[in-house]
């Protein structure tokens, strides 16, 4: 008897998490994964941060019940997360609608519903190369896909007169993915004065930009990371952005994330809201409590929102510090002082290493450093007890 799914099609897995599983089952004993974006401390452990295990004894010793939230989410949260994104000085609130979303992947999938039934004929752009998720979701939307000029591998910087031309020949109404700080994969950024001339061009051509703000904190800092979504809600442009605390609250497992909605004005508003209310209700119902519960009084309370603000900025720095000696190590490795720099000049929890992927293969069959075959590196899984292991078997990968 035929399955009812004989008909699909096979589908590989997703790439990351098998290179993740691979890791788990190899048994040798010096073995490296630098795959997967999450941020680990020295001792190679994901962090409890110190301001959340003091919210988490908060509420056991409040205890709290777990009771189903609003459709949108705890207001608590929603505020906290619409002030981190847009600071003191955004767009009046009644213009932002704010929902609690299933980590920063479900704030694009929302989005992606929401601007499917907004504008259908539109198509959505993302930059080449981009997180590999990106295309997934807006496909599953309904969405053709397609790619403007970001990275350029020669130069390890952004072929930014090639974007800004590429942008420029897009139809009104066109929606744009954008990384706002730490680009994933490359680490590679757009400086303020390309933001402010990205834009201009966004106001003149009626573009929509689609933020993805994944690791705010990670690249310069909270507010610099947030810079440019808020130069363009200044500008009076409608966009949307979906941030997630998975990396910044080391709360991967909790899903924690927010979808934002800027509109020209509150009735604007008032519609979107209703639209994604809707699509929520017809797919999760309503949003997880705990860690939504945990950030927020984190984000509430004045001490500990001081707190959780400076671990970060030392998890921040420990990144930087990882980039640095990584440079000096293979500069000295290789005698190539110049062919290493680009690695400091990038931000964020990635590296994007010139290695093609016969270079990145002889990593993980050699070495056991196991990373993704277009060269993406996860800086936070270096430590001070391997990244002179690591350097060894990129130089000599680098020579093959």
């Amino acid at each position: 008897m035929q399955s009812l799914f004989s008909p699909l099609p096979a589908v590989s897995g997703d790439a990351i998490f098998a290179l993740v599983e691979a890791f788990q089952n190899d048994p040798t004993p010096n073995k490296v994964s630098l795959s997967i974006g999450t941020y680990f401390d020295e001792n190679g452990n994901i962090p409890v941060m110190h301001a959340v295990r003091q919210a988490r004894d908060m509420l056991a010793q409040a205890g709290t019940p777990h009771p189903y939230l609003p459709i949108p989410g705890s207001a608590a949260y929603r505020n906290a997360a619409r002030s981190l994104v847009f600071g003191t000085n955004g767009p009046e609130p009644d213009r932002i609608v704010t929902v609690q979303s299933v980590g920063g992947t479900g704030a694009l999938k929302v989005g992606a519903d929401l601007l499917r039934r907004t504008c259908p004929e539109a198509a959505i752009w993302v930059s080449d190369p981009t997180w590999e998720n990106h295309g997934q979701i807006f496909r599953q939307a309904g969405f053709a896909v397609r790619e403007y000029p970001y990275y350029d591998a020669a130069t390890a910087t952004v072929r930014f007169a090639q974007m800004l031309a590429a942008l420029q020949a897009l139809p009104k109404g066109s929606i744009v993915v954008l990384h706002a700080s730490c680009h994933n994969p490359t680490g590679v950024d757009l400086s303020s004065e390309q933001w402010e001339a990205l834009t201009g061009l966004f106001e003149r051509q009626g573009l929509i930009p689609f933020f993805d703000l994944a690791y705010q904190g990670f690249g310069q800092g909270l507010e610099a990371d947030a810079a440019p979504i808020r130069m363009m809600a200044r500008a009076g442009l409608e966009c949307l952005v979906a941030s997630s605390f998975s990396k910044n609250f080391s709360l991967y497992g909790e899903r924690c994330g927010a979808l934002h909605i800027v509109c020209h004005d509150a009735a604007a508003a008032d519609r979107a809201l209703g639209q994604v209310k809707s699509l929520i209700r017809g797919n999760y119902s309503t949003p997880p409590t705990f860690g939504a519960a945990l950030i927020a009084c984190v984000l509430n309370d004045t001490e500990l929102r001081r707190l959780w603000a400076e671990e970060l900025e030392q998890m921040r720095k420990r990144l930087a510090g990882l980039r640095t000696r990584l440079s000096a190590t293979l500069a000295q490795l290789t005698g190539e002082a110049d062919a290493w720099q680009y690695i400091e000049q990038q931000q964020g929890l990635f590296s994007y290493l010139r290695l093609n992927p016969l270079q990145v293969e002889s990593l993980r069959q050699e070495h056991a450093v196991y990373l993704l075959k277009s060269g993406r590196l996860c800086v936070a899984g270096l430590t001070d007890g391997n990244i002179d292991y690591v350097g060894r078997a990129i130089a000599a990968a680098a020579r093959r």
